[in-house]
């Protein structure tokens, strides 16, 4: 008989904690409130994981992790598009493209990011199947989820308390007239770089987050730096009424703010 259960008497955590500690064989479905992930286990460790419809082939993860480019993925996908991820992990091994470490490398990453994920789930509903296996054209790993059980916790704390500090993303944000007192200690990322770009009291967090491709945790984490850096503010979207939700597409952020901003940086290093 299966398992099921809700998320809100169940979390995240104990499901991983029992089925590490079982060192159970399955799978398990979780229904949220947007999308479904599917993870499976073989005796309590992770064996593969993906999450609704997303492209979660060999080929697309070995691209989005850089180890091809957008030309040779065209022209991988082109030759290799009857292959399964076994038979063409195989074949990129055989022919010196990449390492068995490399393959495993990167499924390893993008499932343990699927389960970090979960972790920020607090609504749906699961189930655990033990006679349900991975597709069989799909490569299994074997992962020890007490790590992962531990960073997920972790991030699961970092969640609450961000949900607290930023609750809205359809609020907008725009940049402080003066910077605060920790400016130097500012060293922007490319990620938030990108939500830079954007900043403009038309765009509500929510969109900068999709345009950016950053999930809910990502870009709360990266707001909650820039307001304590006391780079921006968060404001009411222009033209917005409760809720406060606005459409359309973006709009670019302020380029003579932009600019001050990359001045006041620059300055400040200099000045170090």
């Amino acid at each position: 008989m299966a398992l099921k259960g809700n998320l809100r008497d169940f979390t995240i955590t104990q499901l991983l904690n029992l089925i590490n500690l079982a060192k159970k064989s399955g799978t398990l479905v979780i229904e949220g409130s947007q999308e479904t992930a599917r993870v499976f286990f073989r005796e309590g460790k992770l064996a593969f994981a993906e999450l609704g419809t997303e492209d979660s082939s060999l080929a697309n993860l070995l691209y989005k992790s850089n180890k091809f480019s957008q030309a040779q993925y065209h022209t991988l996908r082109t030759r290799a598009g009857t292959l399964g991820d076994k038979e063409l992990g195989l074949l990129l091994i055989n022919a010196g493209y990449l390492t068995r470490q490399d393959v495993l490398t990167v499924l390893q990453g993008h499932f343990i990011a699927i389960l970090h994920k979960l972790f920020t789930w607090v609504e749906g509903f699961f189930s655990f199947e033990s006679d349900v296996q991975p597709p069989p054209d799909k490569i299994i790993t074997r992962i020890d989820l007490e790590n992962i059980i531990i960073e997920g916790s972790r991030r699961l704390r970092e969640w609450e308390q961000l949900q607290e500090e930023i609750p809205n993303l359809e609020m907008a944000l725009r940049f402080a007239d003066r910077p605060g007192a920790h400016l130097k200690n500012v060293n922007l990322s490319v990620q938030e770089w990108k939500v830079v770009g954007y900043i403009n009291p038309k765009n509500t967090m929510r969109q900068i987050a999709k345009v950016a491709q950053l999930n809910d945790l990502e870009i709360r984490r990266i707001v909650y730096g820039l307001l304590q850096a006391g780079l921006i503010e968060i404001v009411r979207p222009l033209g917005a009424t409760l809720p406060y939700q606005t459409s359309g597409p973006l709009v670019e952020g302020d380029k003579e703010k932009q600019r001050s901003l990359i001045n006041r940086l620059i300055g400040r290093i200099r000045s170090l």
